[in-house]
């Protein structure tokens, strides 16, 4: 690569990167759009679109021997499985959340989310922590903690978005399939369950078919509201050092947070407000320990 390439390739990276975790952190507008129509049926919408979308991508990209690959192995294919149900809960998690003017805990579930993994990490892989990273675990738990004091709840749905998704990276991160095609197959294995759900719907008398044409002309765009950002997240990742994806990824979460606070005046007060700077600060020593090492591998 010619030394004007390179600088124009991490141009390319920069603007997707930024393009993928803003349309991630803007979702909640789209989910508030089809709010009337029950989570269950959203998501079984969102996977029957992916799968359309993501197939044609794939076919675009002439990949599709990946995926016919994966389904050739047993065990692969169990483990997508696992982390099929794992996405699918997160996804309903929240879609429902939003729907019931959640959005402010899902972005603190995204925020915890970065924290967790390198938690996990720790447990299940034996990945040591730095000392950084320790301060910054303890600072996001005392943020939880203190939710549960000082707010008087603890933040069910934010950490079970964090749970969820942070249990998916582990075992995705050990698993040997791109990330594109890991989606795509994990889809299609929620398919029958997506499509059995409406058809269910349907045959009672309780889909949304029929009562809304404005919000059901929307529920197709769930599929490119899930392919659109994975896409341009790995045309990103392609180019750009894991450090500064490190950084971009707390944009999403950013972008619902103010959503949640000035845009659908959701209920926050200094209660609400310490429980975020404490995870806010774990964060920021989180990104400067990855700015550190990162700095130090490029010496």
């Amino acid at each position: 690569m010619t030394r004007d390439a390179e600088p124009a390739g991490v141009r390319t990276g920069l603007t997707a990167a930024i393009a993928a975790f803003s349309l991630w952190g803007l979702t909640p507008i789209y989910f508030k759009w089809v709010a009337a129509v029950p989570a269950s049926e959203i998501v079984a919408h969102r996977v029957v679109w992916s799968v359309v979308l993501l197939g044609l991508l794939v076919l675009a990209r002439r990949h599709w021997h990946r995926v016919t690959a994966v389904f050739r192995q047993p065990r692969l294919l169990a483990t997508l499985g696992l982390t099929a149900v794992l996405n699918g809960t997160n996804w309903l998690i929240f879609v429902w959340a939003i729907a019931h003017d959640q959005v402010l805990e899902t972005s603190l579930g995204y925020f915890i989310n970065p924290l967790l993994s390198v938690l996990l990490g720790r447990l299940f892989l034996g990945e040591r922590l730095r000392p950084w990273q320790s301060a910054a675990v303890l600072l996001a738990m005392a943020g939880v903690l203190w939710r549960i004091v000082g707010v008087g709840h603890l933040p069910v749905v934010a950490l079970m978005l964090a749970l969820t998704f942070g249990f998916y990276g582990l075992i995705r991160k050990r698993t040997a399939v791109d990330a594109f095609t890991g989606l795509l197959v994990e889809t299609v294995l929620v398919l029958p369950l997506a499509v059995g759900w409406l058809v269910w719907r349907v045959y009672q008398g309780e889909a949304w078919i029929g009562r809304d044409p404005s919000v059901e002309i929307l529920l197709p765009l769930a599929g490119i509201v899930t392919a659109v950002p994975l896409t341009l997240f790995a045309v990103g990742a392609r180019r750009l050092p894991l450090a500064t994806l490190g950084f971009l990824q707390y944009l999403a979460p950013s972008i619902s947070f103010c959503l949640a606070v000035f845009a659908f005046k959701e209920p926050f007060d200094t209660g609400h407000l310490l429980g975020f700077v404490l995870i806010w600060l774990g964060l920021a020593l989180y990104s400067l320990d990855l700015w550190r090492t990162g700095r130090r591998r490029v010496r």
